[in-house]
């Protein structure tokens, strides 16, 4: 190894303290590492930028792929990566973004507490359509080009402030995403459990080893239905367990008792499920027989009449090859009647949302853990209910000088099925 050419190379590497000022500001904080909201130190760069830092001494193979596929993406609803910067004298990575300000989280937590108090909070009347239809723009954008994202919750849908993008959506974390194309293994043997659990389709928490993107489709009916109504539609107060059995006795009651339970001639496949014995055995049909969606939905004054109930519905379909695509979705009904929906989600309006609150270093504002330490299910308020935690699968530890050839596999693996140069 030549030594001498190794340190100049790193006395020319730009390194981020020295672009940036972001002590003080940090915003976000997860199983990932810390997020910071960042400024340039040169003046005539006036923008905010989001830095993420990847935690622990490397780089995981799940930040990996996130970078490889983010630096080939390119659409306006997916959120841009803009730099990568590799610190190899303390091994930590850090990623450049564009900055958000608010995301649905913050956003439905807002009205949910505004409703607990009966405060009116104004937004323009095609808000939440104009929302679902930039999340199922991104999506399909993704879908397009044989990508899962795997991991959609409110969390994760980011909406621009005040600037030249105000009001679009960004779907962000693209940790858990994968090329689904031309898997070499079942998807369900490379990650055993995917997606949050409360956005978790019933074909995942029934087993299936191969499933689609109508997984992705499911999560966004939850979305949309939680967008309607500021509560979680398929919340439920037991853990996440922690095990690669993505069947979930408490989960999958949560869904029947709001849908009812699947009918074998509406879902025929369900009997090929790999929990489906277990199904049949843990559920009583008839426990469910009042149960159905118009029902749950009307309780929160959303009529079954109406064209968002209609879309919702097929959204939320429990067999995952009748559920609706991204693209058939973006052509609902829905999108055609008045008032239609806005590239900018505040119509031109004020925004009603407090910025982003910084942290403290050992302050956490974890928007996916519904649970802490505890094995007990977790005690939750009905107006501040968190999101419980994705699973996360642990992968070995990458160091910053091992990113670039394994980043360089990623993306001649992946540029193989996208329609696009790298950027």
């Amino acid at each position: 190894m030549d030594y001498e050419f190794k340190a100049k190379i790193a006395t020319q590497r730009k390194k981020v303290e020295d672009l940036f000022t972001y002590e003080g500001c940090k915003v976000g904080r997860g199983t990932y590492g810390h997020v910071y909201k960042a400024t340039s130190k040169n003046s005539d760069d006036a923008k905010e930028y989001a830095l993420k830092q990847i935690e622990g001494a490397g780089i995981s193979m799940s930040a990996c792929r996130e970078v490889a596929l983010l630096r080939e993406l390119k659409h306006p609803n997916v959120i841009s990566l803009l730099k990568v910067f590799l610190s190899h004298a303390d091994r930590k990575v850090w990623l450049l973004f564009d900055f958000a300000e608010h995301d649905l989280w913050h956003i439905i937590k807002f009205h949910r507490n505004a409703k607990s108090n009966k405060k009116q909070v104004n937004v323009p009347k095609n808000m939440v359509k104009s929302l679902l239809h930039q999340i199922l723009d991104g999506i399909q954008y993704l879908h397009s080009n044989w990508v899962l994202h795997r991991d959609l919750k409110p969390a994760n849908i980011l909406v621009m402030g005040q600037g030249c993008e105000k009001g679009r959506v960004k779907i962000a974390d693209m940790g858990f995403a994968r090329l689904f194309n031309s898997p070499l293994k079942p998807l369900a043997d490379l990650d055993p459990v995917v997606v949050t659990f409360w956005y978790r389709a019933p074909e995942l928490l029934l087993g299936a080893r191969h499933y689609t993107k109508a997984i992705d489709i499911w999560a966004i009916g939850c979305i949309f239905a939680e967008l309607l109504t500021f509560e979680p539609i398929f919340h439920c107060r037991q853990e996440d367990i922690k095990t690669s059995n993505p069947y979930h006795h408490e989960q999958l009651d949560r869904i029947f008792t709001v849908m009812g339970y699947p009918n074998e001639r509406d879902w025929v496949d369900i009997k090929h499920m790999p929990e489906y014995h277990t199904l049949i055995k843990d559920f009583k049909k008839n426990s469910y027989h009042s149960s159905n969606l118009g029902k749950y939905m009307e309780k929160h004054k959303t009529k079954q009449d109406s064209r968002e109930f209609r879309l919702l519905q097929k959204l939320l379909i429990m067999d995952p090859t009748k559920r609706l695509k991204a693209e058939e979705a973006m052509q609902d009904s829905y999108f055609v009647e008045e008032p239609l929906p806005s590239s900018d989600v505040f119509d031109g309006g004020p925004i009603p949302y407090p910025e982003r609150v910084f942290l403290a270093d050992d302050d956490t504002e974890d928007k996916s853990a519904a649970v802490k330490t505890s094995h007990q299910p977790p005690k939750v308020s009905g107006h501040d209910q968190d999101v419980p935690p994705a699973k996360r699968m642990k992968y070995p530890s990458t160091t910053a000088s091992d990113f670039v050839s394994i980043q360089q596999h990623e993306l001649t693996r992946s540029s193989n099925y996208l329609n696009f140069p790298l950027i």
